[in-house]
């Protein structure tokens, strides 16, 4: 597995706004938003006669435009259409960091995009996977499995609940197996996961809301659909001071005991196991990313802004 596969999977992922690549407005803010990651949507926010020009305005966009660090990420129309082929030449010939990929439904469906994306000159191109259907969601661990250089599973709310028939609800009772599923798999194969968006942008309690429940279904963030979502999103996905603090105590403990050739530490009379080592310094690394990409955003260091722009 290169490198480039392997920094895609570690990369922060707590938010990823949806951006249509039809609309050059909100892709021109886009590049300024604290966002970890942008997707720029070929599919679902293009009508089938402007497919075409809204590749051409990506095109140009991403060649004039410099980002902070953001993760440039193309969905591609749903696999099994018309527009498919166009989007991976796109693809392969952009300055993006992955491809999403949209109505998958197998880990074949996986394996040929993968294979059409490499035909079409984008090998170098991390992917990700929408799970978005009952058959996805079945599917799961075989989607995860599918390729070395899948790197993401990002679910989608609305066309999930959709096409299982669910009514609208608040807590969304009726997901609540298939996102046990989705990050289960993700987890199995070594993936980040991210949650789907929360559409009603009117109201910032129910929002705040869903992005602890995802967080405590262990996603490793959750997609947004307009920037003021975005501080709260980003906060609840962002480990707290006093995590971080323990986090570091347990690496300390942990790591001396080993020494002292023992498996175990204690810890305000609770017993560390070894598995709460590996958790406490993935804790670590995800804060330390988190402050280097908060830094893209301050204004008095235009160095670092320079690094990690494009």
């Amino acid at each position: 597995m290169n490198d480039t596969i392997e920094q895609s999977k570690r990369r922060p992922r707590r938010t990823m706004l949806y951006v249509s690549a039809d609309i050059e407005k909100h892709m021109a803010k886009s590049a300024e938003l604290p966002t970890d990651a942008v997707i720029f949507d070929l599919y679902e926010s293009i009508s089938a006669e402007f497919k075409q020009r809204g590749r051409d305005k990506l095109a140009r966009f991403l060649k004039e435009t410099r980002f902070r660090g953001q993760e440039v990420i193309l969905r591609v129309n749903q696999i099994g259409t018309e527009w498919l082929e166009d989007d991976l030449r796109l693809a392969a010939q952009l300055p993006i960091d992955a491809v999403l990929l949209s109505g998958v439904k197998t880990g074949e469906d996986i394996r040929e995009a993968a294979y059409n994306l490499e035909l079409a000159g984008g090998a170098h191109l991390p992917i990700m996977s929408m799970i978005e259907t009952p058959m996805a969601v079945l599917n799961a661990l075989d989607i995860a499995g599918a390729s070395d250089r899948l790197v993401c599973l990002a679910v989608s709310n609305a066309n999930l609940m959709t096409s299982m028939r669910l009514p609208p609800s608040p807590d969304r009772t009726g997901l609540f197996t298939s996102l046990s599923i989705v990050v289960l798999a993700a987890r199995a194969h070594g993936l980040s996961v991210v949650d789907g968006a929360h559409l009603d942008i009117t109201d910032p309690h129910t929002c705040e809301y869903a992005c602890r429940q995802s967080r405590d279904f262990g996603f490793d963030g959750k997609a947004v659909i307009h920037p003021i979502q975005l501080a709260y999103t980003n906060d609840a996905f962002t480990p707290k001071p006093k995590d971080v603090e323990k986090k570091l105590q347990i690496i300390k403990l942990m790591e001396d005991a080993i020494a002292d050739g023992r498996s175990y530490a204690m810890l305000d009379s609770r017993l560390l196991q070894p598995s709460e080592l590996d958790a406490a310094r993935r804790c670590i690394a995800m804060h330390e990313a988190i402050q280097q990409r908060n830094k893209a955003f301050d204004k008095e260091n235009d160095t670092y802004v320079e690094a990690v722009s494009r």
